[in-house]
């Protein structure tokens, strides 16, 4: 089954980034051919070899969607710019927890997120309203999906895409085969046509 991670995608920067990867060959700015052969010359160089840098121009804003368990292993990338999330410390109890799992969750686990949720909703004891709060907090599962908006570059997609390829995580398996599908990809994937 294919999962859907990835949505709202805009690419900026990538005819500028041609323009100017050249100017370390230019001595007359004023004449630079704009074309990607000097980009991808650059950009399919090893990861982390420094001459791929012209890759940061390349900026990706998407809606990424991740299940907990996924969002802990992207906060290891710095790079990895949220602009704004879904919160469970805002809105936790109202969610539809239906559709809030990932498939692999247990059906026995929703239901008593469900039971949890109904008993924090229903209680109006503030103290003891604060303890429900907490424990539907702390029983939420890994595979809760929430939406984040991001922003990254096509370097740092290259390095994600290189040490989260094989990852077990269905949602890295999907969120590479998207990577595959932007612009000039082989620039993040290292594969040629």
């Amino acid at each position: 089954m294919a999962l859907n991670v990835v949505n709202n995608v805009r690419i900026y920067g990538l005819e500028e980034t041609m323009r100017v990867c050249k100017f370390p060959m230019s001595t007359d700015l004023s004449r630079i051919e704009v074309n990607d052969k000097r980009l991808l010359a650059l950009g399919m160089t090893g990861t982390g070899e420094g001459h791929d840098n012209a890759l940061c121009g390349i900026v990706v804003q998407f809606d990424l969607t991740f299940s907990n368990k996924a969002w802990v292993e992207a906060e290891r990338y710095h790079f990895f710019d949220i602009v704004s999330s879904q919160s469970t410390m805002h809105r936790i109890a109202k969610f539809d927890l239906d559709n809030a799992y990932m498939e692999y969750v247990d059906k026995r686990m929703i239901e008593i997120m469900k039971e949890k949720v109904e008993e924090y909703n229903n209680t109006e004891n503030p103290e003891e309203k604060k303890i429900k709060y907490l424990e539907v907090l702390y029983s939420n599962p890994c595979g809760f999906k929430l939406t984040a908006g991001m922003t990254t570059n096509y370097r740092q997609l290259k390095t994600i895409y290189k040490q989260r390829r094989t990852h077990r995580l269905p949602e890295w398996q999907a969120f590479c085969d998207w990577c595959e599908t932007l612009p000039y990809s082989e620039l993040i994937t290292g594969k040629k046509d």
